[in-house]
């Protein structure tokens, strides 16, 4: 079970950490509180600033301004080795000459540890990540997972109190990835280290982390639970960084109607949640998850443009004159392109942002169940 961040003492803390190299800004008033034992995400394209805030964590980067506490205790000053922190990079850094074994135990050869001690924490963890059969072989004989889990392994072997990964998967192929998300998920929850991640893959960020931080030019738009950053995006790059497909945003003018009010895009008019408190002529764009839109009824006319089987799912784009939706539905559909449709857009769940800042305004919860 997830620490909850709030009766959890705080592993890391970053209180208006910044950072610019020469004139460029590259991480501005960064805040973020994670509790011992969670598993937190940096999210965001690149060039956000995520991996630098990784780096200023480990101590390979000094901030520019603000401080960084792990434990509670400032660590600005702090080298790496000071810190006890354990770094996983996207390109293994394996020792090409040593063996499996002896990457996993270079660390601890090197603090002097005893012989005796070494072997057995390098068979515990060999055997933890599926190694045992392999500790003899040198990385160049290893496909890219192991390689990944020897890299993982050598961080794990010195048992230090938080596991910093930069984009660790980056190197594989698309089915290893998934793997290995699940591996180190299961790792996390088996010894349960404070772990900060860092990637571009939203898929990947949703599947692993109890928290996400996206990152946006520099800064944190969002820290929120996958759900929290899925459902309630608090702005307009949130929402349309997270989902797959992305979602569809459409700009309109907010006008009062009888039945609560709309949004008028194109000839169309889209109801919102009755909750949303925004005047008669806002500007503001409206974001529509696929799973939202539904077809066959509705007020909204449109033709098919393209539909995409995506296996237990299609993927139908419809057009209209106020822009094009992307409505999900299950199994294989039979429309075809240039097919006329209706379709209805669930105002529940409507997403509301204003035009000018990319605030959200208003957002329905959830359907229960």
């Amino acid at each position: 079970m997830s620490p909850s961040p709030s009766s959890t003492p705080l592993a890391i803390e970053l209180r208006g950490v910044a950072k610019t190299f020469g004139s460029v800004p590259v991480c501005r008033d960064v805040d973020l509180a994670i509790a011992a034992g969670e598993f937190v995400t940096l999210l965001g394209p690149s060039g956000c600033g995520k991996t630098t805030t990784l780096n200023m964590v480990a101590g390979l980067e000094d901030c520019t301004s603000g401080d960084i506490l792990l434990a509670g205790r400032r660590v600005n000053e702090l080298s790496p080795v000071e810190r006890d922190v354990a770094m996983v990079f996207q390109n293994y850094a394996l020792y090409p000459h040593m063996t499996v074994a002896q990457n996993i135990g270079f660390t601890l050869r090197m603090r002097g540890t005893p012989r005796a001690e070494i072997d057995r924490r390098v068979k515990d963890v060999t055997t933890a990540l599926e190694l045992s059969h392999v500790v003899d072989r040198l990385p160049a004989q290893l496909s890219g997972g192991q390689q990944q889990r020897v890299a993982i392994g050598r961080a794990i072997v010195r048992e230090p109190r938080i596991f910093l990964f930069d984009e660790p998967f980056s190197n594989l192929d698309a089915a290893l990835r998934v793997k290995m998300r699940a591996e180190v998920k299961q790792l996390h929850r088996r010894l349960g280290v404070t772990s900060l991640f860092v990637t571009h893959d939203q898929e990947e960020a949703m599947s692993i982390s109890d928290r996400i931080a996206v990152m946006n030019r520099g800064r944190v738009e969002q820290f929120g639970t996958p759900e929290e950053i899925y459902a309630r995006p608090a702005t307009r790059y949130v929402a349309s960084f997270i989902g797959n497909p992305q979602i569809e945003l459409l700009s309109g003018i907010v006008e009062a109607h009888e039945g609560g009010p709309v949004v008028r895009i194109g000839s169309e008019l889209v109801r919102l949640a009755s909750s949303l408190n925004t005047p008669a002529g806002r500007s503001v764009d409206i974001g529509v998850r696929p799973e939202h839109v539904r077809l066959g009824s509705g007020t909204l006319a449109g033709r098919v443009r393209l539909v995409q089987p995506v296996g237990p799912s299609s993927h139908v784009v419809i057009e209209w004159d106020g822009g094009s939706l992307i409505a999900a539905q299950p199994g294989f559909c039979r429309l075809q392109p240039g097919e006329p449709i209706r379709a209805e857009i669930s105002a529940a769940d409507v997403m509301v942002f204003d035009h000018a800042s990319g605030v959200r305004l208003s957002q329905g919860m959830p359907r229960a169940n």
